[in-house]
């Protein structure tokens, strides 16, 4: 079979465990809806329980707080639909948020900075994905090395202290308002458009979608997997930097022990989102309401003043019951 004879999107791939992207869409429709009614259901709930939850500071202070989460599970839903995970997305926007403030204070430029930033997620990204497709290492193997060398780098780099920032005009980024909302809450809603096109409209997202269902069916379809692969790392890379950028401007330093535990929310909202982990599942509606529960929680804690260790006991426990869940909506689709 040659790649001429058979059509480029995964929607020509009929082999098991393969599906596109329409047809996910209206198997998992009921999935998405139900999952809208428990935020529903839960944010009525903790707006009658928790004091101070439905007011204007704290919805705002809410979505600001989902943002980070938010960029970084756009990209994240790509890895987990490909059947693979990245769990140095933490380590790499504290390395990026680091690097882009170094690199300002030394050249005196916010726009050099920025780009360093950017490019430090890049790097990271690529070389995760050039290691998991080409090198064939797995992905639990790969990124919790890099998670602990892209830390390790923030660290030393640094000296383990905060970088304070020279330029009092770099705060923008993270604090300017456009229409009265913070441009953080913006570029996440930008993100979930993009990326919900990409997945649902473009080539890649289908390819994405049929690697995770059947990567050798994908691969005699035409599909360039291991390019794929490392697209999809690259892109999560470039996100991370820029939510390292924006969380650096936020809090006015760079600082290498931020985002430590971020990567398991993000899978934890991607998974409750409706995002397989076995692969070839994924809505961008999904990732939006999972996220949205997960900041909600974690809002709510923080109002109801819950200790930081037993914040960590809750996001354990939705991140096993996320997987169960999962586990258990595979078992059903292979029995059906």
């Amino acid at each position: 079979m040659t790649r001429a004879n058979v059509p480029s999107s995964a929607e020509a791939i009929t082999a098991p465990g393969a599906a596109s992207s329409t047809g996910l869409h209206r198997r998992f429709s009921f999935g998405d809806s139900g999952l809208l009614i428990i935020f529903i259901v839960l944010f009525v709930v903790l707006s009658a329980t928790v004091p101070y939850f439905l007011t204007t500071r704290n919805m705002v202070g809410l979505a600001l707080s989902v943002a980070q989460l938010g960029m970084v599970a756009c990209t994240m839903m790509f890895c987990l639909a490909s059947r693979d995970f990245d769990l140095s997305v933490g380590s790499t926007v504290a390395f990026a948020g680091v690097s882009a403030v170094m690199v300002m204070n030394a050249t005196g430029s916010i726009v050099l900075g920025i780009v360093c930033g950017l490019l430090c997620g890049v790097t990271v990204g690529f070389v995760n994905g050039y290691i998991i497709a080409r090198i064939k290492i797995n992905a639990l193997i790969t990124t919790l090395a890099t998670m602990e060398m892209v830390r390790g780098l923030a660290y030393i780099v640094t000296g383990g202290r905060a970088v304070g920032v020279s330029d009092a005009d770099f705060f923008v980024i993270g604090n300017a308002q456009i229409l009265g909302v913070p441009a953080p809450i913006w570029i996440t809603v930008i993100c979930f458009v993009v990326f919900g096109v990409l997945l649902n409209k473009s080539v890649y997202g289908r390819n994405t979608l049929a690697i995770g269902g059947n990567p050798d069916a994908s691969r005699l379809a035409g599909v360039d997997v291991e390019k794929t692969r490392i697209i999809i790392f690259t892109v999560q890379g470039m996100i991370c930097g820029l939510a390292g950028i924006i969380l650096a401007s936020r809090i006015t330093s760079g600082q290498p022990n931020s985002s430590l535990g971020f990567e398991l929310s993000v899978i934890s909202a991607c998974v409750l989102g409706g995002v397989s982990l076995a692969g070839g599942r994924a809505t961008i509606r999904g990732v939006v309401v999972g996220v949205l529960i997960m900041g909600t929680l974690q809002d709510a804690m923080n109002l109801m003043d819950i200790p930081v260790f037993y914040q960590y006991l809750v996001r354990g426990t939705i991140l096993l019951l996320a997987v169960g869940f999962d586990q258990l909506r595979v078992t059903r689709r292979r029995k059906a």
